[in-house]
């Protein structure tokens, strides 16, 4: 293997928010908070390592060598054309999630999404003066997807945005062309903004499934879309706070930079250099890991679907496995874990009750390990 994924590396005592926030004994395997447990591409640590060498830390500014190559990955990946003046390099994807939330529509507005979802997008209403609308996935030919007729009779005047994840997290649903579609047209009818979290795009497990970006779809689309995109899933750098918004639309971008304005502090060299080297140089080291994930998937799902009332619908992208607990009985799910050496994440978080969330991002021996745990909690 030229890349050694299996190797085990301590994280413990590193101040991690998997391995360190919860205070779990030293023999729980931590599964909740979606990093991996992967070391970075070598050319990553390598720029960091020159950066440090340096010795000097003062503010830095986008550099125009990451806007034209980020804009050549889109258009070589996903056949979008875009703009670099479109781009908005931002210090975080949450803190962009909670801008975009500021930033379309006024005070008692309303924002829509989809139940379950990844737990900022339910969170950030509330802490700007928003309404939350939700409305629920459903299960449909062994994949989630969106139930458009209670999307349809959710939504009211006074919704001016809709939250989407795609790649979704935690269900793990690409959706295709035609579902986007359908979400446009409806937004487009209702006059809603889009804010497309797409941080998953580059995690797609299904080879049968391609990310599409929902703005680039048609200038339409484009002109109601603000996407955020990021390279910190991908190669495991969300310490170092690297992300971007994607705004053809020059009204809403002008929102966006407005929403933001003194709250976001510049990106750090160490992010902006990294994120460089990684969309330069670490493609293969990405395809080398989608693969990893991919066998990883492959051994959780045989292993736990259908295992004592667990059910887990086959991925399509991420590392983050959404299964169903509710035919177990079990009312602690996470505590029951617990107890058995293994911590995942509750889905009440994400608005989905009777179900967990499990971060498979890990060295093989550690998931087999998890699973027999899990396995031996569930058959006790």
């Amino acid at each position: 293997m030229k890349y050694n994924f299996d190797e085990i590396i301590n994280r413990k005592n590193t101040d991690s928010q998997k391995w360190d926030m919860f205070n779990d004994p030293e023999n729980v395997i931590p599964m909740p908070v979606a990093d991996m447990d992967f070391r970075c591409p070598e050319p990553i640590l390598e720029v960091l390592n020159n950066i440090t060498e340096h010795g000097v830390f003062g503010y830095s500014i986008v550099p125009e060598k990451l806007k034209d190559l980020f804009q050549d990955r889109l258009k070589n990946l996903y056949n979008w054309e875009t703009e670099k003046e479109w781009q908005v390099w931002i210090p975080g994807l949450v803190p962009a999630i909670y801008a975009t939330c500021k930033a379309i529509g006024e005070a008692g507005d309303a924002i829509i999404t989809a139940i379950p979802v990844y737990h900022p997008f339910h969170l950030a209403p509330a802490y700007v003066d928003k309404k939350l609308q939700t409305f629920p996935m459903i299960e449909a030919d062994g994949r989630w997807t969106f139930d458009f007729e209670a999307l349809e009779a959710t939504i009211t005047s006074d919704t001016k945005l809709f939250m989407l994840c795609n790649p979704h997290n935690p269900a793990g649903t690409v959706f295709t062309k035609e579902e986007l579609q359908k979400l446009i047209d409806i937004c487009e009818k209702h006059d809603i903004v889009i804010c497309s979290d797409e941080i998953h795009a580059d995690l797609i497990l299904d080879i049968h499934k391609k990310h599409i970006p929902t703005a680039s779809l048609s200038k339409k689309a484009a002109d109601r879309t603000i996407t955020l995109m990021a390279p910190s899933k991908t190669f495991n750098i969300a310490g170092l706070g690297c992300s971007v918004a994607i705004i053809p639309n020059p009204e809403l971008r002008q929102k966006f930079e407005k929403a933001k304005h003194g709250f976001f502090p510049p990106l750090t060299r160490y992010s902006q250099e990294a994120a460089f080297v990684a969309y330069r140089d670490c493609e293969d080291w990405r395809l080398a890991l989608v693969d990893y994930l991919k066998e990883n998937h492959d051994y959780l799902y045989e292993a736990l679907n259908g295992y004592k009332g667990l059910k887990l619908l086959p991925l399509e992208a991420t590392y983050l496995a959404w299964i169903d607990a509710r035919e177990t009985g079990i009312e602690n799910i996470q505590e029951k874990f617990l107890k058995a050496g293994v911590r995942i994440m509750d889905g009440k978080i994400f608005k989905g009750e009777g179900f967990f969330r499990l971060n498979f991002a890990c060295p093989k021996a550690t998931l087999i390990e998890a699973i027999e745990r899990i396995k031996s909690a569930l058959a006790e």
